[in-house]
């Protein structure tokens, strides 16, 4: 009997990698890519008095022709699943680990750090499909695709030279991740317990929107700035960079983009949770005990 009740009390252990890889790569989505184009856009904008989401949307539309929305897109289709793999990924290896795979329990301060270090991770991964993509984004860009990107930067700097802005790329994922995650276990601990499936959708819808917001918050300065290096390969590191245009330009300058960015990320990131939580559901009832 005692067994019996240990067997079913017990914590699940944490899905093996290959599982929460494979959620988050079957997780990612692309289909709100203009907003990321008008986002970069508006971040490249040096301007004091910049055009607002709208504005620059039909200026796009009107002046370069609506298919100038999808211009890139080819980086980020190719960039997605493994950045989503490796984000839902790494944040399961890191959390086993700073959890002792399970036997502590996650705290705030662990749903954070572990975070961060998945975003880390995350930011290897997606450094050179970002400056294909930000180099294809410009309004001036002369680039006749991703490959004539990736071949002009190698020949003018070397390989290397793909993952120029990678250090603000690091922050910008530490610190929306951290934020993502943080987020998500801080709500889920303040909703109401599920008690059906469809409860448990919803509070995994809420909690992913409102931590997409909040790693948008904390993030947007990084990424104006990784957008900008990235452009200009001007080798300046990011702190520096955020003073910098922030005395130029105003600290709001350092959220330019954010509209088109946190309509993108804030219930991207609500979607984002339910599919890989979903998934994560089947891979359990497949795998069997000690994972359910």
């Amino acid at each position: 009997m005692s067994d019996k009740v240990v067997a079913t009390t017990a914590k699940p252990l944490p899905l093996p990698f290959g599982y929460t890889f494979a959620a988050g790569a079957i997780a990612g989505e692309f289909l709100l890519y203009p907003l990321d184009v008008v986002k970069t856009r508006q971040q490249l904008d040096t301007s004091k008095n910049p055009a607002g989401m709208i504005q620059t949307f039909k200026n796009i539309v009107t002046q370069e022709g609506p298919s100038r929305l999808y211009r890139g897109i080819l980086s980020p289709l190719l960039m997605e699943a493994p950045k989503r793999a490796v984000k839902f990924g790494a944040n399961g290896w890191w959390g086993a680990l700073f959890t002792d795979n399970g036997k502590r329990k996650t705290t705030q301060s662990i749903a954070i750090l572990t975070g961060c270090f998945a975003g880390a991770t995350e930011s290897f991964v997606v450094t050179p499909f970002e400056l294909v993509k930000i180099r294809l984004q410009d309004k001036s860009s002369t680039y006749t695709g991703p490959l004539d990107v990736v071949k002009k930067v190698v020949a003018k700097s070397g390989p290397l030279g793909l993952y120029q802005g990678m250090e603000s790329t690091f922050w910008r994922h530490w610190w929306w991740n951290g934020g993502y995650f943080g987020s998500i276990h801080q709500i889920k601990s303040l909703l109401p317990k599920a008690e059906t499936k469809q409860a448990e959708m919803v509070n995994n819808l809420a909690a992913g929107t409102v931590g997409g917001f909040v790693g948008t918050v904390m993030n947007t300065p990084f990424d104006v700035v990784k957008s900008r290096l990235q452009l200009h390969a001007t080798g300046e590191w990011t702190y520096p960079a955020l003073i910098r245009i922030a005395r130029e330009e105003g600290f709001g300058a350092l959220y330019k983009g954010f509209a088109p960015k946190v309509l993108r990320l804030a219930p991207g990131g609500g979607v984002l949770l339910l599919v890989v939580e979903a998934l994560s559901a089947v891979f359990r009832k497949q795998l069997g005990p000690p994972y359910i």
